[in-house]
Parts: C-alpha cells; structure tokens; sequence
C-alpha cells in the first residue's frame, strides 16, 4: 500500500491531544455483541460491519439507560419501518399467535401452489402483487385504500399530505417539474394505553423481568401483550434484545414445574427467534439443519419436532429447493416432516430423498419468516411483471449516439429494449445513469433517478444537471418527493433508475417494484463490491446471479489514486499506488489510543491545513461502535475537541454532527440546531428535522464517527478510515471497500491491525446471506434473459 508510510498530511505534529480521549467509555462494548453471543445457538457468526451488529441501527444505544436487570441490548423503541427493516428493527414480526396456525398454513399452502403454477405457465406473463407482510403490507394497503376511494391520502400521514398531481398521459411533458420537496418529520412514537403499559407491567414484575420492557413488549405483541405473556411467556423473546434464557427465566417465574425445555411454546418461539436474528444479518431464510443444531444448543432433546411444530404452529414457513420437482408435492403442504427428516448430517439441510438419482440435485430444505418469503415471492413476481409488459421495440438510436461515453451508450441501447436492467460499476459510472435519465427525459418519458441517501440524490442532480430528476427512495415511496401517483395509484414514471441498488432490502424491493406501473421500466444500479443492505435480502445481487434480465457493465474506471486502491480492494488486491498529492496516506498507529490520538488530530488539524478541507466535511469511519476505537469513543473524542459543551438536550449541544435513524437502515447524518419541549430540532441535507424526545436516544447519535455501513451511499470530500488492532475480525474485502471509497478528494488510512488488513481484502469475501429470490427469478418467465450482455 502506500504514499508516505506514517506521515500524516501537512503536520508537523504538534497538536498534544489530552490522553483521556482516547479512554474508552464506561459500559462499551455490551451493546455491540454479535448475534451469538452467549452461545452458537444464531445462525453463522456476523462479522462487524454487517447487519446484525448494532452498527446501522443507533437504538440499541437506548439500553445503556436500562435498569440493571434489563437486557443489555433491549432498545425501548418502536420505530416503524418504511419498507426497510434492517439491523436492530424493532418491529420484527413476533411470533404467531396459536390461534393463528390454520391461517399461516394456509398461506404456505397457497404460496406453494402459486409456484407451481409459475413453473406450468412459463409462456404467461406474471400479473402484479403478491402476499406482502408486516410493514409493506401496511403501505400497499394504504396506498390502494387511497386508490380505491375508500380512504384519504390525508389519513395516513401526520401532516396533511401535498395535493395530488393530476393525471399524467403515458408520454406527458418532462420538463413539468415535480411537486417540491417535503421535510421529512421524525416518525412519531406508536400511541400506547396506559392500560395495557400498567397490564404488562404487572406480568413482568411477577415473572421477575424489568419494568423497562414494558413499552416495547407492547410495542412488539399489541394491546394484548399482558395477555400473550401470561400464556405463553416466550412470546418475550419477541421483545428485541431479550435472549433466550431470559425468557426461560421470565416463564419458570411464571409457569413452574409446566415449564419445560421442549415445551412447544418455547420451541416454536425460538424458531422464530433464530430466524429473527438471521434477518438482522441478512438472511431471509434459514437452512433446516442450521436451525435444529441451534435448538440442540438450547437444550431442545428432539430438534426435528420442535421444527415441525413452528411450522404447524405458522411460526415459520418450510420450503423445499432442489431435486425433483415431481418429488416436491410430499413437502408442499407446509408440514414437510418428509423433509425435515431427510437431512441425517443435522447441519447443511436435507440431502437427496431415498432412492433418488445419486446425479440429481441435493435437496435443500428451508425455513422462513412468511414477511420475507412473501416479500420475495411478491418481488419476483412484480420483477417478471416489468419485464413482459415493457414496449421492446423503442428506437434510442440517437439517443444513444449522443451519449457522452461507450458505456453510456450501451447502458440507453439496452434499456430500450428491456423492462429490467441491471447497471454495475464504481462511482464514475454513476455519470451513465445520469446520461439515461437525461436521455429518456429528451424522448419525452417521465424519468427519474432514485438514491440511497440525500448526498447521493445531490450528485446525481449534479451528474444530471436537473434537480428534478433525482429523488431519494424514500422520499418517492413516501410521496415526500418526485411525481406522485398517477390515476391507477402507480408512480407516475416511464423510467425509474434505482442507484446504490446493493442497499435495496427485499421488502424495500417489493413495495417499490410493486408502486410501478406495467409497462415502467427499472434500471438497477450500482456497485457490487460494497457492502449489502442493512435490511434482509440481497436484492441486487440475487438479480445479478440469476441473469434474469440484460446486463451492463460499466467499463469506466474510477479516476486518481483513491479509485486505483479501490479498483484494486475489489478485485482482492491491496496495492501500493502512487500518491503524489497525498490523496491516500497511511498513519500507522500502536494501540487503539493512539488511533484515537491521530484521528483527532487528521480531523482538527491535518486534513483542513493540507487540503482546506474543513472538519464538518470530513468523515470518520470505523469498523463498529464499542470497543477501544469505536465510533462512541471517536466521537466522544472528536465532540470534545470540536464542539465541547455539556450535552444539555440529552446529551446533545448545538452545532453537534450527528446521524439520524428514522427507520431501521436508513441512516441521516444532520446537525443539531436547538432543542425545546417539542424535541430535538436537527438540519439534515439542508432539511429541519424534529426528533421528539422519547426518540432522540434510540434514534439519534453522534456522527462524527459513523461505521461503514451507515456511510454506504455516502461521499465526504475526505475520509479518515480508522482500524484498531481489535478491529481485525471485522474486516472484509466489502468493508474495506466501502470505507476506503468514501472520500473523494482524501483517504487516510489509521493503520493498526498490520497484516490483518491485505489478508481481509484477498481472502475475506462477502458473508453469504440465505435467500430465496435467486431461485424464485430463475424459474419465472423472461424473455430478456436471452439477449443479456456482459
């Protein structure tokens, strides 16, 4: 690696930081336990920096304010999603009632029988919708309560929502501007009866569990927690944080001798916790034999019952992949004890049934929470949707001959003819999609780009030189921003181009594929080194593999030294370039002390001297948030040297960076400007934001120092990356991806985990996440499928 080994740009260091900035805080390091912690019974390990941590989801910061008997990660905050539920989500689907058990079979049985169906119809273009769950179903629900008449727009929203646009013809005039851009408020805390707190206030205390849990077990089970938790005690584990022995605890205080280790109640919750957590890391399923090793470590003596049981009881859906197809009817009913008892070695799922071709493919066996697979099943579909419905015979010639570079043009050419297209490449391939919505605008199509984060909705304005033509995801599912809803309810677009695609989760995915029109197209775009979504599901990788619709793949390098060094990490090679305007610099530091020492002074000192770049516009990124050079220390640290005060709005003073989390894996960086009874008042991408105050501490950190994931769609003019020698677990060829990309003109690089961090770009690839969407795409019909490129 390179330029200038240990010297830090422009200093000459004199700044003498107090050596208490770099003392870890008191207590970190509770919080930031990986998903198995205290046992294996969770899916494979979560590395740091990939969901699971804590480190895209600030409310389990929240805890730290707990009793002592509370869970060291329970975040007493209930934060709805907007279709994106990622690391930490509190809303996590609990498990099902029992009373429930016939409904959810049902459903397994029916999604079963669509998939079927599919493989019979493969002529037939798949018609929109799907089963959706949880949070999505929610949304899709309001929007066709709209649609319909039954109810309107206003009753969903806070404020009252902005007027409708009208009507718009399938070519309408481009250069109409969209309706302006809304401040996005802080969701509003769920409305609880004092009743139902006081209710299960009282269970709690009588199973010895604290009084803290109260407001998100409700938050989690309704109005009839108090009840839930009475009869079935392990419906605690649905509460975030709560692990699995204290939920024994909690039901032995309040069952007595019924309470047993293969008590269904208890099996079929810690089905549904096993598959929680492996969301939180990504996953949307969960291999059968992974689930039962599990259940064995949890002292369960017959894990196959116990897995039957959690799907009899719609705790969790079975599903079959591989094999026969004919053979696959024995399973197909939701029970599948056939396939449950298949898988002898208890670890990779089932092998081929008995007597089966030794040549044929091994039988896998899946169990999944139905708010995934149903997003999936709901994704693939509305996918296969865009692309049979598109026109296929429009003519961009010239469009494409006026485009500004090859791959430009190859990217207008392919989209012409394709309702489904995914685009790949590193930042300076951004300026490709910019070309196509530049194009498809001068055709007269109603096109627009949709980011990940603000800062990337302003570069592709920039790119674009249009700001109408760049929104934020969720400022369009929101209606906050771009053209509204035409009168059928769909987004009112011909092309939408989705950049930073490898951030999209499946249940993000599937409402906004479901909001488009038949007919739309959707581009997919981004870059595939940097680390996945913080919700559950590799959208945009599943879409990759199963080479379901045509492929671009940009051929235009990043430029300069910081896009040299990132060309080279993603390939698994960490090589040494030539710096010759310090544009990347390594500071080699002892200990994580000094890490902190040095960040410090880059920030304060170094950065703004060698390259007039001011501190507010450098951004520090580190691999997690506890530990000796997490993000709480560094931003302890960096708030005492930058902007010192007693942190009176708890914990805040004004002119504070921080990062804003107003729903799961979406993560705001802001400023704070003041603070009243109404809550914390905060300027986020030149946006006022009011955090109210019961959410400001599960909701609301500082942002000095961000970790890679919250960075991801992100750019600084610079970057300070930092790697402490506690570090090196956590590092990935994706994360250092991630991080080294993130500035723009300047990377320093603090350099402490020596030979940690080649061997993690050329042999730690990306964790592989379990998903269903690769397959469900594989086998739908798409006839673009046979003209791909790339």
């Amino acid at each position: 690696m390179t330029a200038l080994p240990g010297e830090t740009p422009g200093t000459d260091d004199a700044t003498a930081e107090d050596a208490s900035a770099a003392a870890p805080a008191p207590g970190d390091g509770a919080e930031d336990a990986t998903p198995s912690e205290g046992g294996s019974a969770a899916p494979p390990a979560v590395e740091e920096g990939e969901p699971g941590t804590d480190e895209s989801a600030p409310g389990a910061d929240g805890a730290e304010a707990a009793p002592e008997a509370a869970v060291p990660d329970a975040t007493p905050d209930a934060g709805p999603s907007d279709g994106a539920p990622g690391a930490g989500s509190p809303d996590a689907a609990p498990a099902s009632e029992l009373s429930e058990a016939q409904a959810e079979l049902a459903a397994q049985r029916e999604l079963r029988e669509r998939i079927e169906k599919r493989k019979a119809e493969k002529a037939a273009p798949i018609s929109a919708g799907g089963g959706l769950s949880g949070t999505a179903a929610d949304l899709l629900a309001a929007v066709r309560a709209v649609e319909s008449g039954e109810k309107a727009g206003t009753a969903f929203f806070a404020r009252p929502a902005p007027a409708p646009a009208p009507a718009a013809s399938q070519r309408s005039d481009p250069a109409q501007p969209p309706r302006p851009a809304v401040p996005e408020a802080a969701p509003a805390a769920q409305a609880v009866s004092p009743e139902a707190l006081d209710a299960v206030r009282a269970v709690l205390a009588e199973g010895g569990a604290p009084e803290a849990l109260a407001r998100p077990a409700v938050g989690a089970l309704g109005e009839q927690a108090a009840e839930l938790l009475r009869t079935d005690p392990w419906h605690l584990l649905a509460v975030p944080g709560v692990r699995p022995e204290q939920a024994d605890g909690f039901a032995r205080a309040l069952l007595g001798a019924e309470c047993g280790p293969d008590d269904g109640r208890r099996t079929a919750a810690l089905v549904g916790w096993l598959l929680e957590r492996a969301a939180l890391q990504g996953h949307t399923a969960l291999d059968a034999g992974a689930v039962r090793t599990a259940l064995a470590e949890h002292a369960v003596r017959d894990p196959d019952a116990a897995v039957l049981n959690a799907v009899e009881e719609g705790v969790a859906l079975l599903f079959r992949e591989g094999g026969d197809p004919e053979a696959d009817e024995d399973g197909a009913d939701g029970t599948g004890a056939d396939g449950i008892e298949a898988d002898e070695d208890g670890a990779r799922g089932a092998g081929p049934a008995e007597g089966a071709d030794a040549a044929a493919e091994p039988v896998r066996v899946l169990l999944g929470l139905d708010r995934y697979a149903l997003a999936e099943e709901s994704l693939a579909d509305g996918l296969a949707r865009l692309v049979n419905t598109c026109e296929k015979a429009a003519d961009w010639t010239e469009a494409a001959a006026a485009a500004p570079s090859p791959s430009a043009a190859e990217l207008i050419r392919t989209v012409a003819s394709a309702g489904l297209v995914a685009h790949s490449g590193g930042e300076a391939a951004r300026a490709e999609p910019a070309a196509l919505i530049a194009a498809a605008r001068g055709l007269g199509l109603r096109a627009l780009g949709a980011t990940h984060s603000e800062d990337g909705r302003r570069r592709l304005a920039a790119a674009t030189g249009d700001p109408d033509t760049a929104v934020t995801l969720a400022g369009l599912l929101s209606g906050a921003q771009g053209p509204g809803r035409d009168e059928d309810g769909a987004l009112a677009l011909d092309l939408l181009v989705v950049l930073d695609a490898p951030q999209l989760d499946v249940e993000g995915a599937a409402v906004l594929v479901e909001a488009l029109a038949d007919g739309a197209r959707l581009v997919l775009s981004g870059d595939p080194g940097v680390l996945g979504s913080a919700g559950a599901g590799r959208v945009f990788a599943d879409v990759l593999a199963a080479r379901a619709c045509p492929q671009v793949v940009s051929r235009t390098p990043d430029p300069g030294p910081i896009g040299e060094l990132v060309s080279g990490v993603g390939i698994g090679e960490l090589n040494q370039v030539d710096a010759p305007g310090k544009e990347v610099v390594i500071v080699p530091v002892r200990d994580a002390g000094e890490a902190v020492h040095r960040t410090v002074q880059l920030v304060a000192d170094s950065v703004p001297r060698a390259f007039s770049i001011p501190a507010e516009e450098t951004q520090v990124i580190t691999v997690g948030h506890g530990g000796a050079a997490g993000t709480r220390v560094l931003n302890e640290a960096l708030k005492r040297r930058l902007n010192p005060g007693p942190g009176r709005f708890g914990g805040f003073d004004p002119g504070d960076r921080v990062v804003h989390v107003p729903a799961p894996g979406r993560a705001v960086p802001g400023v704070v400007r003041s603070a009243d009874a109404e809550g914390l008042h905060l300027e986020c991408g030149g946006l006022p934001v009011v955090v109210p105050q019961e959410r400001v501490e599960s909701s609301v950190r500082h942002g000095w120092a961000l970790s890679a994931h919250q960075a991801a769609g992100m750019r600084w003019p610079a970057a300070v990356v930092v790697l402490p020698g506690d570090a090196a677990q956590g590092l990935s060829r994706p994360w250092v991806y991630t991080a080294f990309s993130r500035g723009e003109r300047h990377l320093s690089v603090v350099h402490g985990v020596d030979r940690a961090l080649p061997h993690a770009v050329a042999e730690v690839p990306a964790q592989e996440r379990t998903t269903r969407l690769r397959r469900l795409l594989e086998a739908l019909p798409t006839p673009d499928a046979a003209s791909l490129s790339g």
